[in-house]
């Protein structure tokens, strides 16, 4: 069994995907329990000596700051926050998220600045190890004071409270945690608000996001080079010396990719009658490069976000310092998720016009890509369908980051709403794998008529696995069948190129 250290080494979204993925088990490296150990110590001789009340340690939560708790009061005050704040609501997330939310907490309470004990930190990965997910539901978060109420909800368990997933069935977490031999928290003042305060349910949502959005947008260029090919397009636009007079990278590298994986293809190569191509196809350098600059920049921002501390106060146990500052808002990923969201959407957006071209009966294509157009509907309504889910997308694309609502009687007076923009994400997502499979439908449909010429190896071999899961439609079929098994397709096919 694969073990993976949980230390202060920076996280990047392959990393975390790795470790998701392969089933390994986290233990604490001697280098985290040394910071941990080192800032709980230092947090409890300043509470033994400071006269001052301390934010949230020992004073109630955001309008209730100038409320004192007593000494004997503050580890009750630590288990009251995460019962009251456990307030998401809505659909349970996906367990992957659960895993990743959990990750990326003991990673960030592992950099030594939060205050709590090594064996809070040790529970987390128990119940990680163990199989043993939170449930947590996808509404609740302002993501301005953290994402406290799906952040609650994720640590309920920890003092013995809440529902688990455990063995594929929904439990009370008590009993689960003493079939384990696992004993409650019994929580030290400030771990509440440090379990609670913190990005995590945005930055988990946001990995998870770039993990699905990578293979997709890898996948794409793949369908778009059959769809070229199926509406016998032209090779020139993917050209790199046009590329070089415009040298955006993520352009560049969709006119590498396209020239690759259009090597030795017959269909490529013939005479074309036609000068030029429409923009849907003739621009996928431009649109789908745009894209992938923009997922580079949201990567390299979340990034930054999951190797940060994002909780309230921060403890500096060097400079002798613990500060209330505002590193919880969720600003610097709530803009760049929207950002991400328009990006993506643009994919859809672009693959659905390439799905019409394909059924206008143009280029020596038949109308709706059948023999027998009029008795047979063939591919007509499956573009209404990618329009419907195009136009969603474009929904989605309101920016949730544009907003903010007041909390906590006006001291949380901006929030960020980041979590709305990180959740959203995966319904795009969700609407771009059908409106993939879809032009890929399509797509395959029409090389049926391109017939016998070929196109290249990398796209006949693609096309072959495709067939044997979806066959061409001679006459009317029942289309949903085969737009959910062109989905599964893309989902489970490597793709390899």
């Amino acid at each position: 069994m694969k073990t993976f250290q949980i230390s202060p080494a920076p996280l990047t979204i392959e990393k975390v995907n790795e470790i998701i993925t392969s089933g390994a088990k986290l233990e604490l490296s001697k280098e985290a329990i040394e910071k941990i150990e080192h800032c709980r110590n230092y947090l409890d001789e300043k509470v033994k000596r400071q006269k001052e009340p301390l934010y949230g340690i020992t004073t109630g939560f955001g309008s209730l700051c100038k409320k004192s708790i007593s000494p004997d009061e503050l580890s009750q005050l630590q288990e009251n926050l995460v019962k009251s704040h456990a307030c998401s609501v809505g659909t349970p997330l996906d367990p992957t998220i659960i895993k990743i939310m959990m990750l990326l907490k003991a990673h960030a309470l592992s950099l030594g600045h939060s205050g709590v004990q090594v064996e809070t930190v040790q529970m987390i990965l128990d119940l990680y190890n163990n199989g043993v997910l939170p449930i947590v539901y996808d509404r609740g978060s302002l993501g301005a004071s953290g994402d406290l109420a799906p952040l609650a909800n994720l640590f309920l368990p920890l003092i013995g409270e809440g529902e688990v997933w455990y063995k594929g069935e929904k439990r009370d977490s008590a009993p689960v945690l003493e079939e384990l031999g696992l004993k409650p928290i019994r929580l030290k003042s400030k771990e509440g608000l440090a379990l609670l305060n913190g990005t995590q349910f945005m930055s988990s949502n946001g990995v998870y996001a770039l993990i699905r959005a990578a293979e997709l947008i890898r996948k794409e260029d793949v369908i778009a080079a059959i769809s070229l090919e199926a509406f016998d397009g032209r090779i020139e636009p993917f050209y790199d010396c046009i590329q070089q007079m415009r040298p955006h990278p993520g352009q560049i590298e969709t006119g590498r990719v396209f020239r690759h994986l259009l090597e030795g293809s017959e269909l490529i190569k013939r005479h074309k009658e036609h000068v030029q191509d429409p923009y849907s196809f003739r621009c996928i350098p431009q649109v789908h490069g745009a894209t992938k600059d923009a997922f580079n920049y949201v990567k390299s921002v979340v990034e930054r976000e999951i190797n940060s501390v994002t909780d309230n106060p921060t403890i500096f146990p060097e400079e002798d310092l613990i500060i209330s500052g505002g590193n919880f808002h969720g600003q610097p990923i709530a803009i760049v998720y929207d950002f991400l969201a328009i990006a993506l959407s643009e994919l859809g957006n672009i693959a659905e016009r390439r799905v019409a071209q394909l059924i206008f009966g143009l280029r020596n294509l038949p109308e709706f890509l059948v023999a027998n157009p009029g008795l047979n509907s063939g591919f007509m309504i499956p573009q209404y369908a990618a329009a419907a889910m195009v136009s969603q997308n474009k929904m989605y694309c309101f920016a949730a980051s544009s907003d903010s609502i007041v909390s906590s009687n006006n001291q949380e007076d901006h929030v960020s709403m980041g979590a709305n923009a990180a959740t959203k994400l995966h319904k795009i997502l969700d609407n771009l794998e059908q409106i993939f499979a879809i032009e890929l439908l399509n797509a395959a449909q029409a090389m049926e008529f391109r017939r016998p010429e070929k196109s290249s190896p990398i796209l006949e071999k693609i096309l072959a696995d495709f067939r044997k899961e979806v066959p061409a439609v001679k006459d009317d079929v029942v289309m949903y069948k085969q737009i959910r098994k062109a989905a599964e397709f893309i989902r489970n096919n490597p793709f390899e190129c």
